[in-house]
């Protein structure tokens, strides 16, 4: 297959080297598009005010893989690759792999996953992959997935348009208990601001977030109520696959405020 592989820890993490270097190995034709630093929590930020620069890397990667180091966003890598520096369109996009989760709605955060969903945009599956632990630096078991994930594909292509959001357990690859396809689950936040003083005696604010609580999400009416959430699966050291769409338009919304009704003057009638 042909791949752009992204991330937003950076050109040099070696989540990304690990990740493109395998995909190489087992014969995919792969292009790197990624920030030249970190861009963790970027959310799907573009930028619209400044110049884009990407220049490419040489000797870090597999000598097949083509690698760019890009000034912007995630988001603006794969914008980028897909417009200008791709001589034609990859079959998927994948993120990763992400040093640390990315579950439930930390989603919305994420740097990772909008690299993915960027291809989504334009029409290109995506996957994101990561590694739940910060402190954990084997990525080759989610690697060594993300070569099994494409082979599935392969043989078994997604029926529609879609992201698979992939968490992979910090434990070597005999303790992973499976593969599980998760809806999202919910992370909630104690969100502290650590309120310091410069050395010119200006007041400034670092956010300190610690994670509170793991919270089960209210039932979906157009979800199977028996799938775990990411969140639960997880911590039983299970591979999570959560299918996203870009589109959070919410269906429960739509069917209870269609009954709306607005005293809203007819035109012409305004006065």
């Amino acid at each position: 297959m042909k791949l752009l592989i992204s991330n937003d820890d950076g050109i040099f993490a070696l989540g990304i080297r690990t990740l493109a270097n395998a995909l190489a190995e087992a014969g995919h034709d792969v292009s790197v598009v990624c920030p030249d630093r970190e861009r963790s929590a970027t959310g799907h930020g573009l930028t619209l005010h400044d110049p884009i620069r990407a220049e490419v890397v040489q000797s870090t990667f597999h000598p097949s893989i083509k690698a760019w180091a890009c000034s912007g966003t995630p988001s603006d890598c794969v914008k980028l690759g897909l417009w200008a520096l791709l001589d034609s369109p990859p079959d998927y996009v994948i993120s990763g792999i992400n040093q640390g989760s990315n579950l439930g709605t930390d989603i919305l955060y994420s740097g990772t996953v909008s690299a993915a969903m960027e291809g989504v945009i334009e029409g290109i599956p995506g996957i994101a992959i990561s590694l739940t632990s910060f402190a954990c630096r084997d990525f080759a078991p989610a690697a060594q997935f993300a070569c099994l994930l494409l082979a599935q594909l392969a043989q078994q292509p997604l029926p529609q348009l879609m992201l698979l959001n992939v968490n992979v357990p910090p434990v070597k690859w005999d303790a992973i208990a499976g593969v599980v396809i998760t809806r999202q689950g919910v992370r909630r936040y104690v969100d502290v601001f650590e309120k310091r003083v410069d050395p010119r005696g200006k007041t400034y604010y670092w956010l300190t977030g610690e994670l509170q609580e793991e919270l089960e999400p209210k039932t979906q009416p157009h979800l199977p109520f028996d799938i775990p959430t990411d969140v639960k699966a997880i911590r039983d050291n299970y591979i999570t696959i959560t299918p996203l769409q870009y589109d959070l338009t919410s269906a429960t919304g739509l069917h209870n405020l269609k009954e709306w009704k607005f005293d809203f003057p007819a035109k012409g009638n305004e006065n």
